[in-house]
C-alpha cells in the first residue's frame, strides 16, 4: 500500500515531536553531572556517529559535489546559527529545575518565524495567527514572570536563555525552509552536529574541562543522541519535505505534554500550577497559529 506524502509527513513529524520531547529528559539528566562544554563534546559525537552512518546507508554525500557556492555559504551560516541557538537552548536546560517549564516557553518560536517571515520574505498574517502571537507571548509571560520582585529580576532565570534559544532556532527554520529543496536533509544534519562538535571541543579546551565522565552521564548522552543531533533533526527536516510548516506546526504543538509526561516519570516533578497554565496558554496560542497558516497555505 502506498502511503501518501500528508500521512508521511505527519508520521514524521510525530517521530520529530516525540524524539525532541526526550531530548529535554535526557540532556536534563546528563547536565546535573556535566558541564555543557563536556556534554557538547559527547552529545554531538554520538550524534554525528549516527548520523554519517545514516548518510554513507543513504549514499547521500555524493551531492556535496552538486551544490552550489551559494548552498555552502549556507551551510556555514546556519551552522553558526545553530551553534548559538544550541547552546542557549541547553544553557536554558542547565539553568531552569524543570525541562517542561523550557518546552512551554519555548513555545513562543513560532511567533519569531512569523515576524521573520514577515520581515524578510513580506508575509502577511492573519488575525487568527495574531491571536495566537499574542496567547503564546502571554502563556511565555505567565510562566517566567516572578511576582514581588524588581523590574532587573521579574522573570526566573533561564528564560532569557529560552528567548535567545527561540530567536535563533526562527532565523534557522525560515532559511532551512527556502533551501530544503537544494540541500539534502541530511547534509544539513552532519553539518550542525560537525559545527557543534567542533564548537564544543574548542570550549572544553578553552575551559579546561576533563573528558572523564560518569558512567550514568555516558548512558543519558547515548540515549538523547540518538534522540536529539540524529532523529529529532532528521525526521524534522523529512517531515519538512513531505508537508508544509504550517502543519508541521499543528504537530509540534503538542510537544509540551509530552515532555510534562517525561518529566514527571523519569524526575517525578511536576510544574507549579501557574506554570501549567501558561503551558497550556502557550500551547492553545500555537494550535491558532498553526490553524491560521493551515487556511492560508492549504494545498
Amino acid at each position: 500500500m502506498k502511503i501518501s506524502n500528508s500521512v508521511k509527513g505527519f508520521l514524521w513529524a510525530l517521530i520529530s515531536v516525540i524524539a525532541v520531547s526526550n531530548v529535554y529528559i535526557f540532556s536534563k539528566a546528563a547536565l546535573t553531572e556535566v558541564s555543557l562544554a563536556q556534554f557538547g563534546v559527547y552529545w554531538f559525537s554520538f550524534g554525528l556517529i549516527w548520523i554519517l552512518i545514516y548518510g554513507i546507508y543513504k549514499n547521500v554525500f555524493k551531492s556535496f559535489k552538486e551544490l552550489s557556492g551559494t548552498c555552502y555559504l549556507v551551510l556555514i551560516f546556519l551552522g553558526f546559527i545553530e551553534v548559538i541557538g544550541t547552546y542557549y537552548f541547553f544553557k536554558a536546560i542547565h539553568t531552569i529545575s524543570n525541562p517542561t517549564i523550557v518546552s512551554f516557553i519555548g513555545n513562543i518560536s513560532p511567533v519569531f518565524i512569523i515576524i521573520l517571515s514577515f520581515i524578510l520574505l513580506q508575509e502577511r498574517f492573519s488575525k487568527i495567527e495574531f491571536v495566537g502571537m499574542i496567547l503564546a507571548l502571554l502563556g511565555a509571560f505567565i510562566i517566567s514572570y516572578k511576582p514581588n520582585t524588581n523590574f532587573k529580576n521579574m522573570f526566573i532565570n533561564g528564560s532569557q536563555y529560552v528567548l535567545y534559544s527561540s530567536s535563533f532556532a526562527a532565523i534557522s527554520a525560515v532559511i532551512i525552509k527556502k533551501k530544503i529543496k537544494k540541500i539534502n536533509p541530511i547534509i544539513l544534519t552532519v553539518n550542525r552536529s560537525l559545527f557543534l562538535l567542533i564548537f564544543s571541543i574548542l570550549a572544553l579546551n578553552f575551559l579546561n574541562d576533563s573528558l572523564v565522565i560518569s558512567t550514568r552521564a555516558v548512558r543519558n548522552i547515548f540515549i538523547g543522541s540518538l534522540l536529539g543531533p540524529f532523529l529529532t533533526v532528521i525526521s524534522g527536516y523529512l517531515a519538512l519535505q513531505y508537508i508544509p510548516l504550517s502543519r508541521r506546526a499543528i504537530i509540534a504543538s503538542t510537544k509540551g505534554l509530552f515532555v510534562l509526561l517525561g518529566s514527571y516519570l523519569y524526575f517525578n516533578q511536576f510544574p507549579p500550577v501557574i506554570a501549567l497554565a501558561g503551558g497550556i496558554v502557550t500551547i492553545l496560542g500555537l494550535l491558532l497559529i498553526a490553524l491560521g497558516r493551515f487556511k492560508k497555505f492549504r494545498v
